[in-house]
């Protein structure tokens, strides 16, 4: 098992103050129901941001927490990555905004698109430049505002999704030290696009009145064929990067997933051979709110004291692309 290059300084999370039931849904005159949507998801509420919330501002406050706890003033920032599928603009990049908001004046700043998986694949981009020397100090995020991307008339996605922001400070270790990330996997299949994906809105079909006439430019899913590939590549990431770290599912305190599906982290859990009573759900609460899923569900844990000193994390997820990955990271 390779020497930790990177550990995890300090977390935080953004989430917006409304809250949003399943009964709610009743006033957009969908049929669903809040029996419906838990039986089929676990889900049975979600936040959702006000206009005057962004991604931007939702990260804002997820990384202010995070540089708190790790002791990280903006000027020691060397790097600020942001994982978002739903940018505030498409140019520039949501990242330099959030440095901006900081004032971290030396980071370079730049978003990263992997959906759903995003945050692994940050974290995963964070700790490279680490081992090339390039940075020190890293603060990488998942940021997301799905509500603004949803249609809002479609109940086979509109229930699935929530607003919110994780963040962490990463940061490179010390010599001999045994806490960090022990390993990471990353793959992406992009044949599988059109299971999980937005047809129109970027510049292959830019927006027009036909684009908004046909809400092409909202989220798409293939309910069926996204849940079976979502547990085949949730599985092999948990496969590849226990094989990395040189570990096994019973060496494993405690399974943060991708909060998409409450079916989907059952069935990832048994695979992987590890007991519910160690995997942290929050699905229930937050709905799918991608990349930021598993840094709001990881900030959660060490609140409650699932995560402490010691603890051996393994975290996975996937998403549109499609995409997937994993890491294990001790803490």
């Amino acid at each position: 098992m390779k020497r930790p290059v990177a550990f995890i300084a300090g977390t935080g999370r953004g989430i917006p103050a409304r809250i949003m039931t399943n009964h709610d849904f009743a006033a957009l005159g969908l049929e669903t129901s809040h029996e419906w949507i838990v039986e089929r998801t676990g889900i049975v509420q979600r936040h959702i941001a006000t206009d005057a919330e962004t991604t931007c501002s939702m990260a804002a406050t997820a990384a202010r927490t995070a540089m708190s706890r790790a002791g990280v003033q903006p000027g020691e920032i060397d790097a600020i990555i942001l994982s978002t599928a739903t940018a505030d603009r498409l140019l520039p990049s949501t990242a330099v905004d959030l440095q901006a908001e900081l004032g971290a004046t030396r980071a370079a700043a730049f978003d990263l698109s992997a959906a759903c998986s995003g945050w692994i694949y940050a974290m995963t981009v964070a700790e490279g430049l680490m081992q090339s020397g390039v940075i020190e100090t890293a603060l990488v995020v998942g940021s997301e505002k799905m509500s603004s991307i949803v249609d809002w008339q479609d109940r086979s996605t509109c229930v699935l999704f929530g607003d919110g922001a994780g963040a962490v400070i990463l940061k490179r270790n010390e010599a001999h030290s045994t806490r960090g990330i022990l390993s990471a996997f990353m793959r992406s299949d992009g044949t599988l696009a059109e299971l999980l994906w937005r047809p129109s809105g970027g510049a292959k079909a830019p927006f027009s009145q036909a684009v908004l006439d046909d809400r092409s430019s909202y989220v798409r899913m293939a309910g069926r064929g996204t849940f079976r590939h979502a547990v085949r590549s949730m599985s092999e990431a948990c496969d590849r990067a226990l094989d990395g770290a040189r570990l096994r599912g019973d060496d494993i305190d405690i399974l943060i997933p991708h909060q998409a599906n409450v079916r989907i982290i059952e069935a990832t859990a048994k695979y992987a051979n590890i007991p519910m009573s160690k995997v942290y759900v929050n699905v229930d609460r937050y709905g799918n709110t991608s990349s930021a899923s598993i840094p709001i569900a990881l900030d959660e844990a060490i609140e409650s004291g699932r995560v402490k000193g010691g603890t051996t994390a393994l975290l996975v997820a996937f998403g549109a692309g499609f995409t997937w990955g994993s890491m294990v990271v001790r803490f």
